[in-house]
């Protein structure tokens, strides 16, 4: 999430110094937050490996938190969608 939040904050500076570059950055938001959920689940994976049984309810909270990243990660690029729009210019 740190890297996530860095991310966005880079976004906010491309598009006031660097324009050209929010494309790039905003396509990088998503690919980590992915990254970060699949680590998320294997971490998981191995908890629950070493612990035996997990009821449903533990189980499926970790999943819905594992995929936190990946939302904010896609929220990240939509802003930057929203911000390539912003910019473009008018015919």
């Amino acid at each position: 999430m740190t890297l996530l939040t860095l991310i966005l904050i880079a976004l906010f500076l491309a598009a006031w110094k660097a324009p050209a570059w929010v494309r790039e950055i905003g396509t990088i938001a998503p690919v980590l937050g992915i990254i970060a959920a699949l680590i998320g689940i294997m971490m998981a994976g191995k908890v629950i490996e070493t612990a035996g049984s997990i009821p449903q309810g533990v189980l499926w909270g970790g999943l819905r938190v594992s995929f936190i990243p990946t939302v904010y990660g896609l929220l990240i690029y939509i802003i930057s969608l929203i911000i390539r729009i912003i910019q473009k210019p008018r015919i």
